[in-house]
């Protein structure tokens, strides 16, 4: 106590009033940037989550520089202090790297927002519907109704499929049949099969078509395609695939399979 009485004698007055000047002229540079900031992401429409973590690095960064002109002006030697904290701040980074990288992860798929709540997704290796989209984690609802948490790193670095983000979608069937049919009465019928589907777009640019895909060893491959709202994807594709094989035997069209035929020579 002694020791600051004496200090505060041996300081003068009027570096102590400029060194107050100096401390009230930070603050109100700093609250004057803030404001600004705070302007200019308005303007710009960021998300709240981005705008909260960015304002709070821009109040730590004027902070860190008010408090370092302060103490310049009270004669300490900053140079120091400025290299033991950045290696301290190295340090530290370097110890909350995978946090640091969720964090990131985040702020990219909340500013870029390549997904909603809501949207059927494959991400991170895996798919499901989008609960939630956190600062760390993504929320995925499989299919089989479980909940999965992805890094936010996993995503950000890896291949997206949005199957929700476009209203209509396009269903592709692969179809065989055997040599022996007659390959237009086999699109005509697959044709048939689409085009009778009362989900199935009938519009001039969404129509249902089919094509010989592939000739292979043991049969002939079609390719079918038709367009359907993106809600109806599963509900046109399951209501085909079940049809396929009473409609073929219906018109007498045999689905190969591998099989070998053995021809008896006799001498």
């Amino acid at each position: 106590m002694d020791a600051i009485l004496e200090f505060v004698k041996k300081f003068p007055v009027g570096k102590a009033i400029s060194i107050a000047l100096l401390v009230v002229g930070c603050l109100i540079a700093i609250k004057l940037i803030l404001a600004l900031f705070d302007r200019v992401v308005k303007k710009s429409k960021m998300d709240m989550i981005i705008y909260k973590i960015l304002r709070v690095a821009v109040k730590a960064l004027l902070m860190f520089i008010a408090v370092i002109i302060v103490l310049g002006s009270l004669g300490v030697a900053v140079s120091s202090l400025v290299a033991a904290l950045s290696v301290v701040g190295v340090a530290f980074s370097l110890a909350i790297q995978g946090f640091l990288s969720n964090v990131f992860g985040g702020i990219q798929i909340i500013s870029n927002k390549p997904f909603q709540i809501g949207d059927f997704v494959d991400a991170g290796g895996e798919s499901g519907t989008v609960r939630e989209v956190g600062l760390f984690y993504t929320k995925l609802d499989t299919p089989d109704k479980k909940l999965v948490q992805i890094p936010n790193s996993a995503i950000a670095n890896a291949n997206i499929v949005n199957y929700s983000s476009e209203a209509n979608r396009r269903v592709d069937f692969s179809i065989s049949a055997s040599y022996d049919d007659d390959t237009e009465k086999v699109k005509e019928v697959l044709l048939e099969l689409l085009q009778n589907h009362p989900l199935v777009y009938k519009k001039e640019d969404l129509m249902p078509v089919v094509h010989v895909s592939a000739y292979g060893a043991n049969d002939i491959t079609y390719t079918a395609r038709a367009w359907c709202a993106n809600g109806d994807y599963w509900t046109v594709y399951f209501d085909i695939m079940d049809a396929v094989k009473p409609t073929f035997d219906q018109k007498g069209i045999a689905m190969s399979y591998p099989h070998v035929n053995v021809h008896m020579v006799k001498e």
